[in-house]
């Protein structure tokens, strides 16, 4: 592979599709959900969708899933 043999996941319909939200999506998520940051679920930042999107430590990724119907999931990126 002319690449360096590196396969680019998110190309495939087997992978949801992620996204880093906005700091002010971030406050109305918290709002709308009553909890604080802390209290969703990890992420690590050398996931090979974080490391795609260049997310940061401290950064909110937005999971969409469209499997049956469409799903929102969000973690914190973790060291």
């Amino acid at each position: 592979m002319p690449d360096g043999g590196k396969i680019d996941a998110s190309l495939s319909n087997l992978v949801p599709k992620h996204e880093v939200i906005s700091k002010s999506e971030e406050e109305k998520l918290y709002e709308s959900l009553g909890i604080k940051k802390v209290q969703l679920p990890k992420i690590k930042a050398t996931d090979p969708q974080c490391k795609l999107l260049g997310a940061k430590v401290g950064d909110v990724v937005k999971i969409t899933r469209a499997d049956m119907g469409t799903n929102l999931y969000y973690r914190r990126v973790v060291k």
